[in-house]
């Protein structure tokens, strides 16, 4: 009996040192795949789920808003209402560059770290913050910019080149008409913090 209950100890104590080593293993590995996880990543898990956040934007700062897409360099998302307000149909377009952080729920965060990498990605995914503003300006859209330095422009983008747009600056809620046009200026693509479109021009 004493041999016996020796042999079980012994395969006990072996069980357990491989449970650990195992264990050790996993997070090793856990700790491996989540080093390898990037920001694009995590953002396509956010906006597949349309998850509720809170973007640290620079020269604008904590927005509450809903993640809608990603593209190339940039993310979509739309503001957030106030409790109780009627769902806000604009949206902005925040370069990746100008985010300086974002908030989620635990759950949402811990969501976010089971990002796959995917080289190819969507045809929405390839395209640069250029081409959609290229798209604004085509469809004529009064925007709403913000630089990272906190100005607060409002306008119509008459052009959108490689690396920076043409801006005519006018009141908003005002067509862009010469006469209501009261500047121009070229805004690099470095210093957009974010677009907003204006709700009721939306499709």
């Amino acid at each position: 009996m004493r041999w016996d209950r020796l042999f079980e100890d012994l395969e006990g104590q072996l069980a357990s040192e491989w449970e650990a080593e195992r264990a050790a293993l996993d997070a090793e590995s856990e700790r491996l795949r989540i080093s390898r996880v990037e920001l694009r990543g995590r953002l396509r898990m956010l906006c597949a789920a349309e998850a509720r956040a809170v973007l640290t934007i620079a020269g604008v700062g904590r927005l509450p808003v809903r993640m809608l897409a990603l593209g190339a360099d940039w993310t979509a998302a739309s503001d957030l209402p106030p409790e109780g307000a009627r769902a806000a149909r604009s949206m902005r377009i925040v370069p990746l560059a100008a985010i300086r952080g974002i908030d989620l729920d635990h759950g949402l965060l811990l969501d976010a770290l089971a990002a796959q990498d995917d080289d190819a990605g969507s045809l929405r995914e390839r395209m640069t913050l250029g081409f959609v503003l290229r798209d604004l300006a085509r469809r004529r859209l009064a925007v709403r910019l913000h630089t990272v330095d906190g100005e607060d422009l409002h306008g119509t983008i008459d052009r959108a080149g490689a690396d920076h747009l043409d801006l005519a600056q006018h009141d908003q809620g005002v067509p862009r008409l010469a006469r209501a046009v009261s500047a121009f200026r070229i805004v690099p693509f470095g210093a957009i913090a974010a677009v907003q479109t204006l709700g009721d021009q939306l499709p």
